[in-house]
């Protein structure tokens, strides 16, 4: 988490990874247990077929783990949330968000123990509630207080990442979480929704998913990106055309809880929580077309205010493209 508020540390490890990370000839990604589709054709090896290279997948806990993981040079492609990228775009780490891989809506929520005697917002002050810092988990528990008029000092926020919640969880330390799957299906099942991203995101606060590249690696392999986002995409249309087939007991619903750690049985609702943007969505002005670098800078500007990041840019899209989109659009992978 520290890494990504100590700029001299990611310059330094920039350079000192400089072109070496860019130059093997395996690529490294960084992915984390969110549920999406995208896990499918990782489960079955799609993305080595189109992109015809080996891919050395490593699962993180967080997108502050993935940054870190990115600015040393360890990881080419990475999965981050709004905020951890908005943080890391403030301190100027040279990446770029290439394809937003999900609309957070009740993918994400505020979930407090049953016997917590928490009915109501006001009763979360003195209460303790775990959340990753600087995940949009963490930011959106932070939209929820500032709408309540909550002053975040007067609730004890602990930082722990989402296995660690769920062990706090069974050992009765906290009395809720704002979280992510695979802890969020499980703390459902003792505890009750007080909020979720969705309803947080219509307070001023919206949450998403991207996945970004190294800079220097996306000039260099714009066709990795562009095979990449094909699949990507493919997944998202799957997924989006035949919801009703990804059920607990299918095939695609196994496979995520296999990545991710889930109950294959809480994966259809935990999709459910998410959109999926397809193509056009993806080129549209509410997304890659400006409105992500938008929303990266209304992330930013509330971080700053919530004193997480001390400063903010004048303007993030540099930081965001749609030109790997647009290239797959002419990209043939699998059945297609």
């Amino acid at each position: 988490m520290k890494s990504i508020f100590a700029p001299r540390r990611l310059l330094a490890a920039l350079a000192l990874a400089g072109i070496a990370g860019v130059a093997q000839a395996d690529i490294t990604l960084g992915y984390q247990t969110g549920i999406d589709p995208t896990k499918v054709p990782q489960a079955d090896g799609t993305y080595e077929k189109a992109i015809g290279e080996k891919l050395d997948w490593r699962r993180f806990n967080s997108g502050a783990e993935v940054v870190t993981a990115i600015a040393s040079g360890d990881v080419q492609l990475g999965n981050l949330g709004s905020s951890p990228l908005a943080a890391a775009t403030s301190r100027g780490l040279p990446i770029v968000a290439f394809i937003v891989t999900a609309q957070i809506n009740a993918a994400e929520a505020l979930v407090v123990r049953n016997g917590s005697k928490i009915e109501k917002p006001e009763d979360l002050v003195g209460k303790t509630i775990a959340t990753p810092f600087v995940s949009t988990s963490h930011y959106s528990l932070l939209g929820a207080l500032k709408h309540w008029n909550i002053d975040p000092s007067k609730v004890k926020i602990v930082n722990l990442n989402p296995t660690e919640i769920a062990a706090a969880w069974r050992r009765g330390d906290i009395d809720g979480a704002f979280v992510w799957s695979p802890a969020l299906g499980e703390i459902k099942r003792s505890g009750k929704v007080l909020t979720d991203a969705a309803e947080v995101g219509t307070w001023g606060a919206p949450t998403f998913e991207v996945w970004v590249a190294r800079k220097d690696f996306a000039e260099k392999h714009p066709e990795v990106l562009a095979k990449f986002a094909r699949v990507t995409l493919d997944s998202f249309a799957d997924y989006n055309a035949h919801k009703a087939q990804w059920t607990a007991d299918s095939e695609q619903a196994k496979k995520i809880a296999r990545l991710t750690g889930a109950s294959p049985a809480d994966v259809p609702e935990l999709l459910a929580g998410s959109a999926f943007p397809e193509t056009q969505a993806q080129l549209s002005s509410a997304l890659l077309g400006g409105g992500t670098a938008k929303d990266i800078a209304g992330t930013a500007a509330f971080l700053k205010e919530q004193k997480r990041v001390p400063s903010v840019l004048k303007d993030y899209s540099p930081y965001v493209s749609a030109e790997y989109v647009r290239q797959a659009e002419s990209v043939q992978v699998g059945q297609r």
